[in-house]
């Protein structure tokens, strides 16, 4: 299974505003996708970075439906949220497998 990790770093003046888009664009849409087992957000509490960091994490069965979500849902996604939040909040990703 894999892991894909996005974490994003926001201004705290726009968590309401950012949360909503989140659950109702980015979240909706990706859970639209059959490729992924679950999503969830996650709030981190003990980061380093000026402002609010969160983390989104979407679990796939496998590379090759990661990588078909990356493609079709993923990258469209992250470049509306760079048009939504811009000079907001920035964002970057990882991708896990998972060993145990």
């Amino acid at each position: 299974m894999i892991l894909y990790n996005i974490t994003v770093i926001i201004d705290s003046s726009i968590e309401a505003l950012w949360l909503k888009w989140i659950n109702q664009t980015f979240l909706t849409q990706a859970s639209e996708s059959d490729l992924l087992i679950s999503n969830r957000l996650l709030k981190v509490l003990d980061s380093p970075n000026e402002g609010l960091t969160y983390c989104l994490q979407f679990v796939a069965e496998s590379l090759q439906n990661y990588t078909e979500f990356k493609d079709k849902y993923a990258t469209a996604l992250l470049e509306a949220h760079a048009v939504e939040f811009k000079n907001q909040s920035v964002f970057f990703s990882s991708t896990m497998e998972f060993i145990n």
